[in-house]
C-alpha cells in the first residue's frame, strides 16, 4: 500500500489518498483528491521529486493544480517528505503486520492522526522560500 498525501502549511490541511500501486494513474488520482479540496477560487502549487511516476506526460492536471518539480535528487527540499519521515517514525515503523487489510488500517489511521493536528502539518511542512509572508 502507498499513501499519496499533499499538505498545505498555510491553510493546514491535507488531501490524500491510499493505493495499492506508486504510479501514473495513482498519482492522476491523488490530483484529483488535491483539486478536490482546493478552495474555490484558490489555486494549488503542488510541489514534487521527480520521481518517474511524476513526470509522466500523461498525466492531465486539474484546471486549479499547477506542479513544481524540484531538482533531482534533492528530497531534503520536499516539505512532504518531512510529513513522510513524521508518520513513518511515529506509526507505521518497527511494525509487523499480518495482512494487507492491516497495513490499510495502519496508513488510514496515521493519516487520520496528521489531519487532527493542523498546527503540526504546518509546523512539519512550512518553508520560508514558499511562504507568501516571506
Amino acid at each position: 500500500q502507498y499513501i499519496f498525501g499533499a499538505v498545505c502549511p498555510e491553510q493546514k490541511t491535507c488531501a490524500a489518498i491510499i493505493v495499492p500501486y506508486a504510479n501514473g494513474e495513482s498519482l492522476q488520482l491523488h490530483l484529483e483528491e488535491i483539486s478536490y479540496h482546493v478552495p474555490e477560487g484558490r489555486h494549488a502549487v503542488v510541489v514534487m521529486d521527480q520521481a518517474g511516476w511524476h513526470t509522466t506526460k500523461k498525466l492531465h492536471l486539474p484546471q486549479n493544480i499547477s506542479i513544481l518539480h524540484l531538482p533531482p535528487y534533492s528530497p531534503e527540499i520536499n516539505p512532504q517528505e518531512n510529513i513522510w519521515q513524521y508518520l513513518k517514525s511515529n506509526f507505521l515503523s518497527n511494525r509487523v503486520f499480518n495482512s494487507k487489510e492491516d497495513i490499510l488500517k495502519a496508513c488510514v489511521e496515521a493519516w487520520q492522526e496528521l489531519i487532527n493536528f493542523p498546527l503540526l502539518i504546518s509546523s512539519i511542512a512550512t518553508r520560508n522560500w514558499a511562504s507568501l509572508n516571506y
